[in-house]
């Protein structure tokens, strides 16, 4: 994958790590801060986050993955809602949402999108047409597509303000010992464990809302309703692991537990 090494100049001084990287590496803010998020931007030497700030003469690595060119294919989902702008589709799991790093697009869920709604190429980013938020590989339920070149943008601003109400279920180990309650932790990478989040202070806010809707004492389980207020990467499953209730069969930040055979978590609710 090319790298792309870059001196800080001046007028960049004091900038977040995001800007600094979206303005030199020629890319749109939120590619750039996903790039920071999957640690492949170092600054003078070791892993950049979104919110460092840069100094003049500082240099940034930005490990830029290759392009990738999407090509249709048929990828099973259901359609649940359509419209000349949007669809709402329900992902399977184990489907990926779009190619990244070390990923190419065959089998995904955007190759899928591409194959059921050809007009949607050019609709967004390149090699995730359509795509507005993600779902974790093994996570089930409800994604909104963009179609159109208006839905695009405003779907955006919807999720970025937190305008759409995104509800999950999810077995956890555990009873919680409040019937309802809000987990408010922020989140950033693990420097340690790429690909990982963990609870950080320097992280980006987020806050996740449960209420039990079912409990099995003889098995320690639960089933828990949860609301999203944010939608940070793994949110969901970093926040009820730091409460000490790791979702069911989730190997990376709970156990494998035998109980099913991908992690217990489904997006029920879009809105």
């Amino acid at each position: 994958m090319p790298t792309l090494p870059v001196e800080v100049p001046a007028a960049l001084a004091g900038e977040r790590a995001d800007k600094a990287v979206a303005v030199l590496a020629g890319l749109s803010r939120s590619r750039a801060r996903r790039l920071l998020e999957e640690g492949r931007v170092s600054l003078d030497g070791h892993p950049a986050g979104p919110r460092d700030h840069v100094a003049a003469g500082a240099v940034l690595i930005v490990d830029l993955p290759a392009a990738v060119v999407l090509e249709p294919e048929v990828v099973p989902f259901a359609v649940r809602y359509e419209d000349e702008h949007l669809a709402v589709v329900d992902k399977p799991p184990g489907v990926v949402v779009h190619p990244g790093a070390g990923r190419s697009g065959a089998g995904t869920l955007a190759a899928g999108i591409l194959e059921r709604w050809p007009g949607v190429r050019g609709v967004g980013e390149e090699g995730r047409w359509g795509i507005v938020h993600r779902l974790d590989q093994d996570t089930s339920g409800l994604l909104v597509v963009a179609l159109s070149g208006e839905a695009w943008p405003a779907l955006r601003r919807m999720m970025a303000r937190h305008e759409a109400e995104r509800t999950y279920l999810a077995l956890v180990h555990g009873i919680p010992g409040a019937a309802t309650g809000t987990v408010e932790a922020p989140l950033g990478r693990d420097p340690r464990r790429r690909g990982h989040v963990k609870v950080s202070s320097g992280g980006r806010d987020a806050r996740t809302h449960y209420r039990v809707l079912q409990q099995w004492p003889q098995r320690d389980l639960a089933l828990l309703e949860l609301r999203l207020e944010t939608g940070r990467t793994h949110q969901i499953r970093v926040h009820l692991a730091a409460i000490g209730h790791p979702v069911v069969a989730d190997t990376r930040y709970g156990r494998y537990d035998g109980l099913a055979p991908r992690t217990f978590l489904h997006a029920a609710r879009l809105r």
